[in-house]
C-alpha cells in the first residue's frame, strides 16, 4: 500500500487513526460510526461527537408537524 504523503497527511490529520496490521502500523482514514453508513459527503470524524447532522434522521425521533399545531 502506498505511504500517504506529507501534505495530505496533515490535511486529513483529524480523521487519521493508527491501525496495526501484522507488525507495523499504517494510518487510517476513519469515519464517525453513524457516518459509515450514510450516503451524503458530509462525513465527520471519528473523533467527534455529532451534535447536529442536517441529513441524519434517527428511527426514533419525533417528527414535527410543518403547520405548529394549527
Amino acid at each position: 500500500m502506498p505511504r500517504m504523503s506529507k501534505k495530505r497527511r496533515l490535511e486529513w490529520s483529524f480523521f487519521l487513526r493508527q491501525v496495526k496490521v501484522g507488525n507495523a502500523t499504517c494510518d487510517r482514514i476513519t469515519y464517525n460510526d453513524l457516518c459509515r453508513s450514510c450516503t451524503h459527503n458530509c462525513k465527520q470524524s471519528f473523533r467527534v461527537v455529532i451534535i447536529l447532522c442536517p441529513r441524519y434522521y434517527s428511527k426514533r425521533r419525533k417528527k414535527e408537524d410543518r403547520d405548529n399545531g394549527r
